[in-house]
């Protein structure tokens, strides 16, 4: 019998540990064969070269060069060209069955709209949400127009998937993928963590993940300066930084966060990768994450920990109780640390739910793989809705 090949790309350390599971899942099942193909931040050294951490759990089948030194709008759309031109013939060495991806970024965009013209059925992770702060709306729906097979974080997600026209018996809500890694994984305990950061915590810690706004006009630098004059002024407050994606003015933010560390090691340490371990640990640990990561919002309730969400970038998400919103203004940045330390705040993370699921996405989602008819997928029909 023939296995079903299932490709996987990848292109960032965040999504990578997302898809983590899925892929042990294709890789321990006799009737499927798992390809993947590492892309985008993971060959660079800038970003920490993280498909070494790929490479200890995994064969990567192809590796896809994209970023240039450039992360202007111009240098963004000339890697996307790149990455075209290059899954093209990616695809046309590994001859997969399907590919799967996650979200929404532009090098995902670029690897889906290859497979389309390859005549490749594609199925899509995490469709149907809502960034309106950021390009990547534009890239997620149009992937779930390119893709056959749809896995939503929620009903919500998919019933807005269903909404672009897509036929509901190819839409399945698994749940959000970040909830399994928490289940699954040991977390390190404090000491473990303190150790593998290389600093001891305080009387109050935070995770900063901050990343540009990529719909709005260079506002990375002053939104985030706001954030650091805020954090800087927090007694008894030490800062984690995670470092911003390949996106539109990313290396400003990442070269500020160098800037503070240098001056502030005493109570700061900034990473360009934790991994998964160490963030899902992280959180374990630390009293908020703070910035405009959709990890915010995602994983931080099943921890109970505070999430004070910045701005525009993950605007129409789900949100669970445990997050804040607020302005990327110094003002505002002040009162949402003054809610998140309250008596009254505090109290009420110990009844937040997670709203994305409970943890047992993947078996779902290759078991559909598996037995999901791909012969004459390709053509579809547009679902239209009642109205």
């Amino acid at each position: 019998m023939n296995k079903r090949k299932i490709c996987v790309v990848t292109g960032t350390r965040a999504e990578y540990g997302l898809l983590y599971w899925i892929m042990k899942e294709i890789q321990a099942d006799k009737a499927l064969d798992l390809q993947l193909i590492a892309t985008g931040m993971h060959l660079s050294p800038e970003f920490g070269l993280t498909y070494k951490e790929i490479e200890k759990d995994f064969i990567i089948n192809k590796k896809i060069e994209i970023i240039l030194s450039s992360d202007t709008p111009v240098g963004i759309t000339k890697s996307m060209g790149l990455a075209q031109i290059s899954f093209a013939d990616a695809y046309q060495d590994l001859k997969p069955d399907i590919i799967l991806v996650l979200g929404d970024r532009y090098e995902i965009f670029s690897a889906v709209s290859a497979a389309m013209i390859a005549k490749i059925p594609i199925a899509h992770l995490s469709g149907g949400e809502k960034t309106e702060g950021a390009f990547d709306e534009a890239i997620r729906h149009s992937i779930t127009k390119m893709s056959q097979l749809h896995f939503t974080a929620t009903e919500e997600y998919k019933n807005r998937v269903i909404q672009l026209g897509e036929n509901p018996n190819k839409v399945f809500n698994v749940g959000g993928m970040g909830v399994e890694n928490i289940k699954k994984l040991k977390l390190y305990n404090k000491k473990e963590f303190e150790q593998s950061i290389g600093l001891k915590l305080n009387k109050k810690n935070i995770l900063i993940t901050f990343h540009p706004v990529t719909l709005e006009e260079r506002t990375s630098k002053k939104q985030f300066q706001e954030i650091l004059s805020v954090v800087d002024s927090l007694k008894d407050t030490n800062i984690i930084f995670t470092k911003a994606n390949s996106d539109t003015d990313g290396r400003i933010i990442n070269q500020m966060i160098d800037d503070y560390v240098a001056k502030n090691d005493h109570k700061s340490r900034g990473f360009n990768s934790l991994g998964q371990l160490r963030y899902l640990s992280a959180l374990k640990h630390v009293d908020a994450i703070v910035g405009n990561s959709s990890s915010g919002l995602s994983e931080t309730p099943s921890f109970k920990i505070g999430a004070i969400n910045i701005g525009d970038r993950q605007k129409g998400r789900i949100k669970a109780s445990n997050v804040i919103d607020c302005l990327p203004n110094q003002e505002s940045i002040k009162n949402a640390f003054e809610t998140l330390y309250s008596k009254e705040f505090q109290l009420s993370l110990k009844s937040c739910e997670n709203p994305f699921g409970k943890g047992n996405s993947s078996k779902i989602v290759v078991e559909v793989l598996k037995k999901e008819k791909l012969k004459n997928i390709i053509k579809k029909t547009f679902f239209d809705l009642e109205i």
